[in-house]
């Protein structure tokens, strides 16, 4: 049994997660990666996520990312390591979320002793943290924390949300969702990213997106109109719950007064951020 709210970890995770996310959709990641010769948005994507593996190849991230075409990871890795390595991919990340925290947020924000807070906040989250079955965590454990309070927190914000993705991905092998049915259906309950968002960055073709909406309808997971059904709710439901779960030790480690804060702040951060433009406009839905 928790000693936290119910679902208080998952409340806080959500506006971490969403803060660290935002490198991913920044001009200042494609400029920083292209500065670097990684010009192919797919591969700096490839490449800046996977680059504390090591110079690991399409087997390793299509492992470790799930829900991405193999054949289109294949397309860039391992080549991509010929053109910068793991080590420089690295340092071109940490620049890019330096300069998009600072476009988004402001400098005074990344002044201000609340940011700070979030960061000590956070960091202490990821002591309660584990590596055994948890490769992106694992990896990105081992990395050095920056020293600026900002960096500091983005680099706290990477260990959760990795350390999380890698406990919902063993839930949702245990659902049976293979990495397509497991999209389709998270964006059936209106809170994963449109289809044709899917399609552009996941390396999938609509035939394919048809293929596993019909495997889930014989499941009895989908109706014919694309909707989950009694039984597809209660199977996502379940999966987030076991996700809440095998994600509880980070925020039970920082109890439950400074896992409010740290939801206070990182939510008060997120909001200014997508003001800020942050995210497309038209990421998240059903299509």
């Amino acid at each position: 049994m928790s000693s936290l709210p119910s679902r208080a970890g998952r409340r806080c995770h959500s506006p971490v997660n969403s803060l660290h996310s935002t490198i991913y959709f920044s001009p200042d990641f494609t400029r920083e990666l292209a500065a670097i010769g990684i010009e192919d948005r797919a591969a700096a994507y490839f490449a800046g996520r996977a680059a504390a593996m090591g110079a690991v190849g399409p087997g390793v991230v299509a492992a470790s990312f799930y829900n991405f075409n193999h054949a289109l990871i294949a397309r860039h890795l391992p080549m991509v390591w010929r053109t910068a390595s793991p080590e420089t991919v690295l340092a071109a990340r940490l620049r890019a979320a330096d300069a998009t925290l600072r476009r988004l947020l402001g400098d005074e924000a990344l002044a201000s002793p609340e940011l700070a807070e979030a960061a000590e906040l956070a960091l202490r989250a990821t002591e309660g943290c584990t590596r055994h079955a948890r490769p992106l965590y694992a990896a990105h454990a081992d990395l050095p924390v920056p020293d600026q309070p900002h960096l500091a927190f983005w680099h706290a914000a990477t260990l959760l949300r990795e350390h999380r993705g890698d406990g919902h991905l063993t839930a949702l092998l245990d659902a049976g969702l293979d990495p397509l049915e497991a999209l389709v259906s998270h964006t059936a309950t209106g809170k994963g990213m449109v289809p044709h968002w899917v399609l552009a960055t996941r390396g999938w073709q609509e035939s394919d997106w048809d293929a596993a909406a019909g495997r889930l309808r014989e499941r009895g997971l989908l109706d014919a109109e694309g909707e989950l059904t009694e039984a597809g709710t209660a199977l996502r439901a379940g999966i987030e719950d076991r996700t809440d779960r095998l994600d509880l030790a980070p925020y039970e480690h920082l109890g439950e007064q400074g896992v409010a804060r740290l939801t206070e702040l990182a939510s008060k951060f997120l909001t200014t951020a997508a003001l800020a433009g942050g995210f497309p406009a038209d990421l998240i839905g059903k299509g």
